[in-house]
């Protein structure tokens, strides 16, 4: 009989390992997918939201992540993401993924904005220096 999974959870700051899953429920552009120990290779990008799996203890776990690139091989299931949360509570999960990690990401994105604007004034600067005669 199967072990289980080695799911190993990886973001910019902390590193988790949780053994004996049972079983791991993700989405992705496609819909949502399953995976079990024994699984063919699989690889994917997970979408921003909700993901959960299951140990051999029984409970689900809930892991929010704002986005991650998963990895199955060999029964080890990697998942790096810039950031998540876990948790047995479905419902402080939830809370935590519509407030902490929306804010994060509505931050990000203004970030990314303002990068935008700088890069476009940039290059107009640039194109008016273009045209001073030497």
């Amino acid at each position: 009989m199967s072990r289980g999974i080695t799911l190993y959870l990886q973001s910019a700051v902390r590193c988790e390992r949780v053994d004996k899953v049972q079983s791991f429920v993700g989405r992705d552009a496609t819909g949502s997918f399953g995976i079990q120990p024994g699984r063919a290779r699989f690889m994917t990008v997970l979408d921003y939201g909700l993901s959960r799996f299951r140990t051999t203890q029984g409970a689900w776990q809930y892991l929010a992540c704002p986005g991650a690139v998963l990895r199955f091989a060999d029964d080890q299931l990697t998942v790096n993401t810039r950031r998540y949360l876990c948790d047995e509570d479905y419902e402080r999960i939830s809370e935590l993924l519509a407030g902490q990690l929306a804010q994060e990401e509505e931050e990000l994105r203004s970030v990314k904005d303002n990068l935008q604007k700088l890069e476009q004034e940039l290059f107009r600067r640039l194109r008016t220096l273009d045209r001073w005669p030497s």
